[in-house]
């Protein structure tokens, strides 16, 4: 979760096309497909099919501790579960894509994510994979102890089981996907409903050391920080090879975290971590795992207070841990959790850190809400203080990296670090959606600005707030 780029980027624009192109909500890619002399394999096909009821599932996490609540002394074991849980499925999606099908096997994308938008070049869904971007760009200053040579860009795919995938049926189906129903019931997921998303980066084993032997995968894309640094730069797509280096798995269990009703863990790929039987599935390790944002923990105020509800995982590779969040609450190498902010200090005084620790899982995805009047999501993801039209974090004056934050442990920051359950908004007068940060910062952008003709304010940024690919025509 991090400061000014541009990720949600919609479609290719062929450079001849006069007319606007259509709403297209279940579209597979951006329109932009690879020629047959860089690829030849399995295309992504969206998985659409949402089902309507689902069977509450067998919930193992639960049985790994007795039934009770995660803890600081459970955690790692709950977190097994859940890997273990997803595994046979999740080995088939990342090391055998010619034998993956999606519906098949029970598990739905959220739409819009392929759209086409006059607005962005070379955004969306890419077509091999059906990966978008997640972060860009992230400066090698981050891992520069793990040996990262140039910065990166993260490409993500985001999967919902058939159990969350009823909360999809209830918001998108009803309208044929032209006409989300967002409301208070509407947005909430089962208990039991499983997410995952999968992170690739653009640097190989050549350019970061840690990514050396992880499993690769090809996508047509345009925006790769690796091979071209300067954020205005969009040279055509072409059929390049990411790497794994992330895997989240979170799950609605308010039994297990009652406070908020979801558990978050992150695993991280370990070259050093010894292949077993599931092959580059067991050297993806658990970098740790979050059930509430620990609003008791002061962490400016008080660096030492303890976390109570996160765990880290010692003995989880260095540059996974390089990058946790506010307090070291959890957050991976994809996830934006260390940004340059500038605030003004007790005594008024301007000051700009670099790499602070500014966010987490739960309290970047804490902030999915959608006021439906105002068709809009009044915070941004991370601690931050916007322009009256809310159009992103403010740049700080003198600083081409810095946004403008509230003081980190003052008042207005700790609105991020609250535990509120996935059914109460952080802001009167919106919808909560239960976390879901997919739908309320991409999938409701996107539809907003495919069927209004006009780009939400919310598409085509990162998490950060940076865009993450230039404005056609630049």
């Amino acid at each position: 979760m991090k400061p000014g780029y541009f990720s949600l980027a919609l479609c290719l624009i062929p450079l001849a096309a006069t007319a606007a192109p259509v709403a297209t909500p279940y579209a597979d890619n951006n329109g932009a497909l690879p020629p047959a002399s860089q690829y030849n394999g399995p295309l992504f096909k969206l998985s659409h099919a949402y089902p309507a009821k689902a069977a509450t599932p067998a919930m193992p996490w639960r049985d790994a501790i007795q039934n009770g609540q995660i803890t600081l002394q459970n955690a790692s074991v709950y977190a097994q579960a859940l890997k273990e849980a997803v595994g046979k499925d999740m080995r088939t999606l990342l090391f055998d894509y010619t034998h993956w099908d999606a519906a098949a096997r029970g598990w739905y994308n959220e739409p819009w994510l392929g759209s086409a938008s006059p607005a962005l070049r070379y955004g969306g869904r890419e077509a091999i994979h059906g990966m978008y971007v997640g972060t860009n760009p992230l400066d090698a200053s981050l891992f520069a102890a793990s040996g990262l040579k140039r910065p990166i860009t993260t490409y993500v795919l985001t999967y919902y089981d058939k159990v969350a995938a009823q909360t999809l049926n209830h918001i998108w189906t009803a309208g044929g996907g032209m006409k989300p129903n967002v409301t208070p019931t509407s947005t909430q997921f089962a208990e039991g409903s499983l997410i995952i998303k999968a992170a690739f980066v653009t640097a190989g084993p050549d350019v970061w050391p840690v990514m050396a032997g992880t499993q690769a995968w090809p996508l047509y894309i345009s925006t790769n920080a690796t091979a071209n640094p300067n954020p205005n730069d969009a040279p055509p797509p072409k059929v390049t090879n990411t790497y794994l280096m992330q895997f989240d798995i979170i799950v609605k269990d308010s039994q297990s975290a009652p406070d908020t009703g979801w558990v978050f863990t992150t695993l991280v790929y370990d070259k050093n971590a010894k292949p077993g039987p599931n092959g580059i599935w067991d050297q993806m390790v658990v970098l740790g795992a979050q059930w509430g944002n620990d609003p008791q923990a002061n962490s400016t105020v008080n660096p030492a207070a303890p976390l109570l509800q996160n765990w880290n995982n010692p003995a989880a590779p260095a540059y996974g841990s390089a990058t946790l969040g506010w307090g070291n609450r959890l957050s991976g190498p994809n996830d934006g959790a260390m940004n340059d902010i500038g605030y003004k200090d007790a005594s008024g005084q301007q000051k700009i850190v670099k790499n602070a620790q500014d966010s987490s899982c739960m309290g970047c995805h804490s902030t999915a809400q959608w006021n439906v009047k105002a068709n809009d999501m009044p915070h941004w993801l991370l601690p931050s203080l916007s322009t009256k039209d809310k159009k992103a974090p403010v740049p700080v004056e003198g600083s081409d990296t810095a946004f403008l934050s509230p003081p980190p442990g003052s008042v207005e920051w700790l609105k991020w670090f609250q535990n509120r359950k996935g059914n109460v908004p952080m802001d009167a007068g919106s919808v909560a959606a239960d976390f879901d940060m997919v739908l309320t910062f991409k999938s409701l952008p996107l539809w907003s600005t495919a069927t209004t003709g006009k780009a939400h304010r919310l598409a085509g940024f990162d998490l950060r707030g940076k865009p993450l690919a230039p404005r056609a025509g630049k």
